[in-house]
């Protein structure tokens, strides 16, 4: 070791709180590139293994593929482990007491799927060979048909047909419900075959079997020898290696060997980072590059102040060593050799932090989403080898980067001009120079902390550039994390709800009161809905349908779809004090027909694969709606009546879907529809119930169990998933902006406060020359409003334009428009002036208990 980094050495040691100050600086840099790392793959890693345990994994799936094609797909190199499945087809259940779930549903495994998949034996054992058999203990519980272990069972196994309007056959799986109309079930059961079995298990209802299929789903095993020439099944894939050439692989592939169809497992390959959807690629990667390089900047900014401080400290010092002989290279290597010992002691610091600050974060969030929406996994603290060299890498070069421009301040001093400090303070009339109108607003006080400001420039641009960098931060970071959010509700499905109930009974009222009235229902709502149209001024419609054809405009109108609903009283109540309407007014009591409008529309844009939020209709509240009954068979409309706008919303209430583009949905009272909707017309008002359950199963259980012609469709497993996404994304974003917010406030404290700590001799000066305390606390308050106003003033709108960027990476993938976040500005403002006000009084509060004499002799810290 050389002389000088010897020197620099001690130099560290002797400044015990200046060295202290800046190694913890970098241990908070290096923890927040650290937390940020491992809590971005843990949650993967969760979302995975939860995904895994309810789907199971796998990753291709090859469909209908012949013998020699499973082979080529068995032999592949990509393939690790190789799933065959055969859905046999449906089978009549007899003695089922479930008119929405008639059959049972043969599905035959080889032995790796029993693995793959989530299979739960409850009594017995899994299939070994073609003719036994395992059957769910829903069948049991809800069919009331009872089955053991040891029953022989023999069945006509065939495939569920409908026939569509131009007369070809559809075959139906059990993604779709049991097909009825007003007359009953319309489709059939074509057998096929007669199979026998032996059952040997009873198994728990797979997670995998969607609540509203037709058919209880029952396992049987699948001997690949037994597999002939011509037959067909399914290969379903776990590959060696997951990454983004899977999905050109597969297809080539199936090109290759003449297979149809090929499907991805994207639900699970998208927590792996992967989509074969360029929209949704260029999405995710656009988004990286954005929140990584504003977590650089923090980061930089943070070690940054650090090192500069130091540097600024350590004039003096570097012009003794000039002055004895050390070169411009010495100097400057000084620095770095600085940056390097720093670096080796905070970095394995800072990592250990973080890894602790994470892990200890995720045993308090385990215990809120372990019994929360049915989360079976935990959120375990995922620590790769890459992520690690990724952190010491960006850390390493971010140490560089902010101690490279004060190794060149450095290497740059003249020893005259280092011993005497004159470097950092260059004073001349101008420099200084404040406006009257400062003085005679705030006083003499706010007048001199203006000018200490501009006579330590650099300091003054420190901290400043510290909170434009924590107003970045956290208007970034809050602005991702709500429009991802945003983003993924628009992606799902818009369901609210839990069960559908409809039915053809007369006493409709009675029968929903009834299933309302269940113990596990937690919350429900019953809407009656007609099909309604109304014509609307071309300049009102929306912008999607400007590109119209002008024979559709009528006398300059262009006809909307309308969808009329009438919620029960309690629903409308409640969703009237939700988005601020007064309920009397929409009963029609006052003889005016009111009604709320959801004026804006979401939905899947069929061209681009974009997820779409736009405005329905251009209006106002207080305009009236004209509504037609129009018959589809003649053409002729029946003019009903007008409705007056009595607010216009973006929210939807239970069971309420978008109308689409062209459709506007219309929220109305019971009483209101009756007056709209003549007595010739109420054939075509459809009831529904829809229900929140605690308790979804029973639920639909004890619905089915009711007498009455009455239609379930229980999408809870939907409901679940969309909602533990959102739920653990919550968690996962909240949890990144609480670390972002504690990383900006230190930034700030420790910026101010080394600032402070350094001006000693000049706070000396002042009081020496008579500065009051009262004086002195002024001077600090109106220096704390010129930080703060300061750093608005490039902060905000730096921030609009990373915030418009974010949007922009967004919109490859959905559609909505960009608005500014007026309420988190108006937290950064209050935060920043309490923030800059807090460290202000604190460090001063400091330096007030300073001697003079001391303070004016004082040289450095």
């Amino acid at each position: 070791m050389n002389i000088v980094n010897k020197l620099t050495i001690r130099h560290l040691k002797q400044n015990k709180r200046r060295t202290l100050v800046t190694i913890i600086g970098v241990i908070i840099s290096v923890a927040m590139v650290t937390a940020v790392a491992t809590l971005g793959t843990s949650f993967l890693e969760l979302m995975q293994r939860q995904n895994i345990a309810k789907e199971g994994e796998w990753h291709v799936l090859y469909k209908d593929v012949n013998k020699e094609q499973l082979e080529a797909v068995k032999n592949d190199e990509a393939t690790k482990k190789l799933v065959i499945s055969s859905d046999i087809g449906y089978a009549m259940l007899d003695g089922s007491q479930n008119e929405n779930k008639p059959y049972l549903f043969v599905k035959e495994y080889n032995t790796q799927g029993f693995k793959q998949f989530p299979i739960e034996v409850s009594e017995g054992r899994l299939p070994k060979s073609v003719n036994e058999l395992l059957i769910s203990e829903a069948i049991d519980k809800n069919a009331k048909v009872t089955y053991k272990i040891g029953d022989q069972l023999t069945i006509q196994v065939g495939k569920r047909i409908q026939e569509n309007s131009e007369g070809q056959d559809t075959i139906l799986d059990q993604s779709r419900p049991l097909q009825t109309d007003d007359d009953g079930r319309t489709e059939t059961l074509k057998k096929t075959e007669t199979r026998s079995f032996t059952i040997v298990g009873i198994m728990k209802r797979p997670t995998w079997e969607p609540a509203w299929a037709p058919g209880y789903t029952i396992l049987t095993y699948l001997d690949e020898k037994m597999i002939k020439a011509n037959d067909t099944v399914n290969a379903t894939v776990v590959l060696n290696k997951v990454n983004k050439s899977l999905f050109t692989h597969a297809e080539e592939l199936a090109k290759k060997n003449k297979i149809e169809s090929v499907a991805f497992n994207n639900e699970l390959l998208r927590y792996y980072g992967l989509t074969n959807n360029s929209s949704l690629r260029t999405t995710l990667y656009s988004l990286t590059a954005i929140i990584m390089a504003v977590i650089m900047i923090g980061s930089i900014s943070l070690i940054y102040n650090a090192f500069a401080i130091s540097v600024s400290e350590r004039s003096r010092h570097l012009g003794m060593l000039s002055s004895v002989g050390a070169t411009k290279k010495q100097k400057r290597n000084s620095v770095f050799f600085e940056g390097m010992v720093i670096g080796l002691i905070s970095i394995p610091i800072g990592i250990i932090c973080g890894l602790i600050g994470i892990g200890i974060t995720f045993l308090f969030i385990n215990t809120i989403i372990e019994g929360a929406l049915g989360v079976t996994e935990k959120l375990t603290l995922s620590v790769t080898p890459l992520s690690i060299i990724i952190t010491c890498v960006i850390s390493m070069l971010t140490i560089f980067i902010s101690t490279y421009l004060p190794a060149l301040k450095a290497s740059r001093v003249s020893a005259i001009d280092a011993i005497r400090q004159t470097t950092d303070i260059k004073l001349t009339g101008k420099t200084v120079k404040t406006s009257t109108f400062i003085r005679k607003l705030f006083g003499i006080e706010a007048e001199i902390g203006l000018k200490n400001l501009k006579r330590n420039k650099r300091r003054y641009q420190a901290t400043v550039f510290s909170l434009v960098i924590s107003i970045i931060l956290f208007l970034s970071v809050s602005f991702f994390t709500s429009n991802i959010k945003k983003s993924m509700e628009l992606s799902q499905a818009g369901v609210n709800y839990d069960i559908q109930v409809s039915t053809q009974e007369e006493n409709t009222l009675e029968l929903f009161k009834s299933i309302a009235s269940l113990e596990d229902v937690a919350e429900y709502t019953w809407l009656k809905e007609i099909s309604l149209t109304s014509w609307i001024d071309k300049k009102d419609i929306a912008d999607e349908l400007e590109i119209y054809d002008e024979s559709s405009l009528k006398d300059g109108k262009y006809q909307y779809f309308i969808t009329l609903t009438a919620l029960d009283e309690k629903s409308l109540q409640k969703y009237a004090r939700e988005i601020g309407v007064d309920y009397h007014q929409l009963t029609g009591d006052s003889g005016k027909q009111s009604a709320i409008i959801i004026d804006t529309i979401q939905y899947e844009d069929g061209d681009s694969g974009k997820f779409v939020e736009r405005k329905a209709i251009h209006t106002k509240v207080g305009k009236s709606l004209p509504l037609y009954y129009q018959d589809w068979e003649t053409g002729a409309e029946d003019d009903l009546n007008k409705v007056e706008i009595a607010a216009l919303t973006d929210t939807f209430p239970m069971g309420v879907h978008s109308a689409g583009v062209g459709g506007l949905n219309v929220i109305v009272s019971e009483q209101v529809l009756k007056q709209l909707v003549k007595n010739q017309y109420q054939n075509d008002i459809h009831s529904y119930l829809y229900l929140k359950s605690s308790d979804p199963l029973k639920t639909q259980q004890k619905i089915e169990e009711m007498k009455g012609s009455i239609q379930v469709y229980n999408i809870y497993q939907q409901r679940q998933n969309e909602e533990q996404l959102l739920l653990l994304m919550s968690v996962f974003v909240y949890g990144f902006i609480a670390l972002i917010t504690l990383i900006s406030v230190a930034n700030i404290f420790n910026t101010i406060s080394t600032s402070i700590s350094l001006r000693k001799r000049e706070f000396a000066m002042l009081k020496s020359v008579g500065m009051t305390p009262k004086g002195f606390n002024k001077m600090i308050n109106y220096e704390s409003i010129f930080y703060g106003i300061k750093s608005l003033l490039f902060g905000l709108p730096i921030s609009i334009i990373v915030m418009y960027l974010i949007h922009m990476a967004l919109m490859n993938s959905f559609s909505f428009s960009f608005a500014i976040p007026w309420l988190n500005i108006l937290y950064v403002i209050t935060g920043v002036f309490v923030i800059v006000s807090i460290a202000m009084l604190y460090s001063s509060s400091k330096v007030k208990k300073e001697n003079i004499i001391d303070g004016l002799k004082q040289e450095s810290i």
